[in-house]
């Protein structure tokens, strides 16, 4: 497809999107609001990236989705930080995901920053490892039904 003045910016974003979503190809001609939640998410991140972004940002893109998706997603997204050098800003809550795709990690707990630094530094945090992603000190599943926002809290503060 070619716009009026002549350019091919329409074939050049659609490629592009086809490349960082292969599966979007399957529903080209479907509206976006018959697709799935996954390929909903696709859809508009692949829209976004159209206008050729230099800073991205994502609010929860894994919610709702099944396991198999969440890493696609993010898969891709780490794709597009790396070859379209475009800074993403993801706000998530499953920080065992958000962690092994970003750079740097902010942690917030009522509405403030409670941990900053490298995301691999904060990934091997014995507190981020419990109380976010729950794992125990002895490398066990912890329930988050077992935490206490207060023990968290008092530990931060």
């Amino acid at each position: 497809i070619t716009r009026k003045d002549g350019s091919k910016k329409i074939r050049e974003d659609n490629e592009l999107m086809y490349k960082h979503f292969p599966r979007l190809s399957k529903v080209t001609n479907r509206m976006a609001g018959y697709s799935s939640g996954g390929e909903q998410q696709m859809i508009a991140i692949a829209r976004a990236l159209m206008a050729a972004p230099s800073m991205l940002m994502l609010d929860e893109p894994s919610l709702g989705l099944a396991p198999l998706l969440v890493k696609e997603i993010f898969d891709n997204i780490q794709k597009i930080n790396k070859e379209l050098d475009t800074t993403i800003l993801v706000v998530e809550q499953n920080a065992k995901v958000a962690l092994a795709v970003s750079d740097y990690a902010y942690i917030m707990e009522s509405g403030k920053i409670v941990l900053e630094g490298p995301s691999e530094e904060l990934s091997n945090n014995p507190d981020v490892k419990e109380f976010y992603m729950g794992i125990t000190k002895g490398g066990g599943r912890k329930s988050f039904k077992d935490v206490k926002s207060y023990k968290r809290r008092k530990r931060w503060m």
